[in-house]
């Protein structure tokens, strides 16, 4: 409840979606809502959705059977959204941007002020070395936010958890209640760089310091989502889909590096897969003399230097 005012989040009147998953850290989110409901703490709307990626065939199939009915025996209703991920590149990625487009769509539908997510401290520390291994800049170290707007829709993205609750602390809240969970077999297949974090690198991390999750969590908050020079300031114009070569080269390493990703955040809509081995490429355009030099990003985006601009394509 502490974190709700916190977030200056509405107690009456709204509707709100909930990502439920089936696992504990869902499940637990979901579980301390109700509580809040009938304690008559919040009296939101609250709609229960559920994504089912057919990655799994019957456990799929089971998962989203299983939130069906947790939603059906605290009175909820129930939105359910299937689709075939793409296999192809990085399935995580598929998968997460499939999930936020129904989550987006649903929220949209039922006119909700926010989808809720239960992300978790344990998210937190692993997303900050997942992108320091990838070698991604200051923003994509910076923290998760607790609320950010969530693309597609008015709604915003809703993190309630993030901030205080650990993955052991959810498991242990969900059986204390005698409710269960599902666990998901791809949590533990080490073919993913996040369950190798999670499964190998911080276990290490603990025997230096048995509190390194909250700390690699803080250490993330402290980070400042880097703004450097604007990326209006770069095109001359309000317009920002074209930034002027001649003003990029005036600028410093560091404030250079700023606005690309800046720039590149605006127009591609998330820094996401952005590494800075990506900058790097973008930076070697500006210092170039020669035009119709390009710079590929990830997504079948290209950057290209003519006529003394970059420009998107």
């Amino acid at each position: 409840m502490t974190e709700w005012r916190k977030l200056e989040l509405p107690f009456t009147g709204e509707r709100a979606v909930v990502a439920v998953s089936g696992g504990a850290d869902s499940v637990s989110l979901l579980l301390v809502l109700n509580e809040l409901s009938r304690r008559r703490k919040i009296t939101n709307e609250l709609i229960v959705a559920h994504f089912d990626h057919r990655l799994r065939g019957e456990e799929s199939l089971a998962d989203a059977e299983f939130v069906r009915e947790i939603a059906g025996s605290l009175g909820y209703e129930f939105e359910l959204g299937r689709g075939r991920v793409a296999r192809k590149g990085n399935l995580e990625q598929n998968a997460r941007l499939a999930r936020y487009a129904f989550l987006a769509k649903t929220a949209e539908r039922h006119k909700a002020f926010a989808v809720l997510t239960a992300h978790t401290v344990n998210d937190q520390a692993e997303t900050f070395l997942l992108n320091l291994i990838r070698g991604s800049g200051p923003e994509g170290l910076a923290a998760m936010r607790p609320i950010r707007p969530l693309e597609g829709t008015e709604a915003k993205l809703v993190r309630p958890m993030l901030r205080w609750a650990r993955r052991e602390e959810t498991e242990e809240f969900c059986l204390a209640r005698g409710v269960n969970f599902r666990t998901d077999a791809m949590n533990r297949d080490p073919r993913f760089t996040r369950v190798r974090i999670r499964t190998e690198l911080l276990p290490i991390l603990k025997t230096f310091n048995p509190k390194i999750v909250e700390q690699i969590a803080r250490t993330a908050s402290l980070m400042p989502v880097a703004e450097g020079e604007s990326a209006t300031a770069a095109s001359g114009e309000s317009d920002v889909s074209a930034l002027r070569q001649a003003l990029l080269r005036k600028m410093d390493g560091p404030g250079l590096r700023n606005t690309l990703r800046q720039w590149i955040k605006a127009n591609r809509g998330s820094l996401r897969g952005i590494t800075h081995k990506h900058i790097e490429g973008v930076e070697r355009l500006v210092r170039s003399e020669k035009s119709g030099k390009v710079a590929e990003l990830p997504g079948n985006r290209v950057i290209v230097r003519a006529r003394g601009r970059l420009t998107f394509e």
